[in-house]
């Protein structure tokens, strides 16, 4: 390679390099300028509240008890 191929080389790869800092910069902005308002969250206590009684009741349905609805003849027989 002569001498100017590879300055051709260098200055290519320095605008390159250029152009794809200045589009990044445009595209994502800069971000130490912009502010941020972050939610926070309320404290947690330790006071109970009771669950509601037409919820939680004697007659409620358990949801952990298996049902099978339509099942197999020689099971309801058992």
């Amino acid at each position: 390679m002569k001498k100017s191929d590879i300055a051709m080389i260098i200055l290519i790869a320095s605008i390159s390099v250029l152009v794809a800092y200045f589009v990044a910069k445009a595209v994502v902005g800069d971000v130490r300028n912009e502010s941020v308002k972050v939610k926070t969250t309320d404290a947690i206590s330790t006071d109970v509240v009771q669950p509601d009684t037409t919820v939680f009741n004697s007659n409620a349905i358990n949801p952990t008890v298996e049902v099978i609805i339509g099942g197999d003849k020689s099971q309801a027989k058992q």
